[in-house]
């Protein structure tokens, strides 16, 4: 047999024997090295276990911590061993306990046996490779790293920062350039041997047993100085996720495994119980390895895992805000002022545009929903202090469980203004703007300027702060302010522009403006209200006076002039 594996056993001792004895039963030889933090019964049962197999071997045992040493020691003596045992063996293949061949192993053989000068192993340089994780890609080559990242994490970050402060680096062996690649690979015996037996062997071995993940770097490195022909792939399925953990396959899995045609996969649950059911099963003898759907695959669920849904806050990523995948699900729109000039807002907007069209959601007293009810869509309740516990996540999960319909919502500065930085930000929000419409109901009132001056400075005040947040330079919504006495001048331009952004192509022509409130009067009661020194600036300049006339839509005021 031209093919010799080793075996890595850390855990799961009865699916460990369970590959061995596939790879033994094709014939292979296999040599295998348990860890050494395995208590002794464990390990003596595992060897008892296998010693029914004449050409499983066992090495002396190494202690194999994640990211340290030892786990290319373990490689390199049973490597060492196979080569010495198996003289016909021509390729070492190294394996966990928890892979899985997918297809027979004759398979593998017949493959390689078709390419018998390549070596298979993932080899690239930190510069090609945007796969490191942890902030440590050419440092981790010449920095030391003697302390335990899992278990001594305060150290290994203290030293590494230490070193870093100090301008401490290491010397590169010469000969060689630092590449990095899955532990997982498969070698020609000529290259192996080349590696065991290299004259500066010493030399590279006291460099990498401080080099941070060596199992990673060790043989991939190497192997360029040694090999006369590299595939830089493995013929191992592992995938990681963004924190560099790798993935595990489960029964769900199974389709996806079985279309990739790929000879092994790590790393199996080993409760899959359908997985070790079904494979091996071949593929076609001349069927070559593709990941392509299983890379697809974890891409889309990288994607998913660290970006979500649109609107849609996973549990795991809650406390961790602005890095959500939009606050929200689908477009919305935010009216400020408009109810104040058309008292029948609502339900003109709703027939105009087909919206869900929602009162004050913010208002003091309680959340007007659409409905009237006291209870939305996905158990939203109107109590203020319910809404306000968390405004934000009210507003998201209100778009989510109405994202099939447009939304809108009235909003005021007698409103709750803690949702105003989310609007701004938010780049499915349409924010359209009346300032100083807050004055009209002042002026409805029927108080004196005097008795509501203090009222109308800190509506103002207020209006004047959501105004310098939608002007911020991070505001990312849709947004359009005009003043009270520009709408008054040309209301039916607002309203067309109001209703084409909410409707889009579905949007009716806004031919005459709907009933406003009628405003005789309304420029005498800002004066007053200047002359008790609050000046009304955010209504715009209204002269004291008849009230000019509304132009018809399409009827705008020349600027242009042409002598024609």
């Amino acid at each position: 047999m031209t093919l010799g594996v080793v075996v890595l056993v850390h855990t799961a001792f009865d699916r460990a024997e369970q590959a061995v004895r596939l790879w033994a039963d094709a014939g292979c030889p296999v040599v295998i090295h348990v860890d050494r933090r395995v208590d002794a019964p464990t390990c003596q049962a595992f060897v008892k276990a296998l010693s029914d197999l004449p050409d499983v071997k066992f090495v002396p045992r190494f202690r194999c911590e994640w990211g340290t040493w030892g786990l290319v020691a373990a490689a390199q003596a049973g490597a060492t061993l196979l080569l010495d045992s198996y003289p016909a063996v021509r390729h070492v293949y190294l394996a966990s306990g928890a892979c899985l061949p997918l297809r027979p192993v004759a398979e593998l053989c017949r493959y390689l046996e078709a390419h018998p000068g390549t070596d298979f192993i993932e080899s690239a340089t930190t510069a090609d490779v945007s796969w490191t994780v942890g902030g440590l890609d050419m440092d981790r080559f010449l920095l030391r790293f003697p302390f335990s990242w899992r278990k001594q994490r305060r150290l290994f970050d203290r030293y590494v920062k230490l070193q870093q402060f100090l301008g401490v680096k290491r010397t590169i062996p010469a000969g060689i350039t630092p590449h990095l690649g899955s532990q997982w690979w498969c070698l020609t015996r000529q290259t192996l041997v080349a590696i065991l037996s290299d004259p500066q062997r010493p030399e590279y071995d006291r460099y990498f047993r401080r080099v941070w993940i060596p199992d990673e770097s060790y043989f991939q490195t190497l192997a360029r100085k040694h090999a006369h022909r590299i595939e830089s792939r493995s013929l191992t399925v592992s995938k990681f996720d963004f924190q560099g953990k790798p993935h595990i396959f489960y029964d769900d899995h199974f389709e996806l495994l079985a279309r990739s045609g790929c000879f092994v996969v790590r790393k199996v649950w080993p409760q899959a119980d359908l997985l070790y059911r079904s494979f091996p099963r071949s593929s076609g003898a001349d069927r070559l390895p593709n990941t392509t759907t299983i890379d697809r695959v974890f891409d889309q669920a990288l994607v998913r895992r660290t970006r979500g849904r649109h609107g849609l806050f996973m549990q795991s990523r809650f406390p961790v805000m602005d890095r959500e995948n939009g606050f929200t699900a689908t477009p919305y729109s935010v009216l400020q002022g408009f109810d104040a000039i058309i008292p029948d807002f609502q339900n003109w907007l709703r027939k105009h545009t087909g919206a869900e069209v929602h009162g004050h959601l913010f208002a003091r007293e309680r959340a007007h929903f659409s409905t009237g009810e006291a209870v939305f869509r996905g158990g939203l309740a109107d109590h203020p202090k319910l809404r306000d516990y968390n405004p934000q996540m009210f507003l998201t999960n209100l778009i989510w469980g109405g994202r099939e319909h447009d939304q809108c919502f009235l909003f005021g500065p007698q409103d709750a203004q803690d949702i105003c930085w989310m609007l701004a930000k938010d780049t499915n929000a349409r924010i359209m703007v009346v300032t100083g419409a807050w004055a009209l109901a002042l002026f409805r009132s029927g108080a004196t300027a005097a008795d509501c001056r203090t009222q109308a400075a800190h509506l103002q005040q207020v209006e004047q702060a959501f105004v310098q947040i939608l002007r911020s330079p991070i505001a990312r919504a849709y947004i359009r302010i005009v003043s009270l006495s520009d709408f008054v001048r040309a209301p039916c331009d607002m309203l067309q522009a109001t209703v084409d952004e909410i409707a889009g192509h579905r949007a009716s022509d806004v031919q005459v403006a709907p009933p406003m409130m009628d405003l005789e009067g309304f420029a005498g009661f800002l004066q007053d209200l200047k002359n008790q020194g609050m000046p009304p600036f955010l209504t715009g300049e209204f002269s004291v006076g008849p009230m000019p006339e509304t132009p018809p839509f399409g009827k705008r005021k020349q600027y242009v002039r042409s002598d024609k």
